[in-house]
């Protein structure tokens, strides 16, 4: 949820756990199926995975929704859930939502919904993927360490 003066602006996300990489987001004014379909959808179509990749989500309604659930049949996925109340299953989202929140959205006074997109987009795909470093990945950003990983794979 992030407060704008015309009201809450909704913010999706799918995180590769290898990396700490947000590789799908979408931003909506309501909370629906749609909101995540869209930000699964940009991630699928980013990553290009194999078939049984494992999608982990919280249990909220836009995630066990009859079109999110089939969207992740058609694309071969296992869908996974957190528990009733176990905040840890989805450490890697919530950390990051915490981030965000610290490192950008407490700062400001969104207008509207336009504004915080903007600024959303440019925290998510030019500074936390490319520049933020993380203690977890070994003092780098997520797009250093998978660049790492790749190099070292074809060594």
């Amino acid at each position: 949820y992030v407060p704008t003066v015309s009201g809450f602006l909704y913010l999706a996300v799918f995180i590769d756990i290898f990396s700490r990489k947000v590789v799908g987001w979408s931003m909506s004014s309501t909370m629906k199926y749609t909101l995540v379909t869209s930000a699964f959808n940009q991630a699928y179509g980013r990553e290009h995975p194999e078939q049984g990749l494992l999608v982990h989500t919280d249990q909220g309604s836009q995630y066990t929704s009859g079109p999110f659930v089939r969207l992740l049949n058609q694309r071969h996925c296992i869908h996974s859930m957190s528990r009733k109340g176990n905040p840890y299953d989805n450490a890697v989202s919530e950390s990051f939502f915490k981030t965000l929140k610290r490192e950008l959205v407490n700062d400001e006074h969104y207008a509207d919904h336009e504004q915080a997109r903007r600024s959303i987009f440019r925290y998510i795909e030019k500074y936390y993927n490319n520049q933020r470093i993380h203690f977890s990945l070994g003092w780098v950003s997520p797009s250093q360490f998978e660049s790492r990983r790749e190099n070292n794979s074809v060594a």
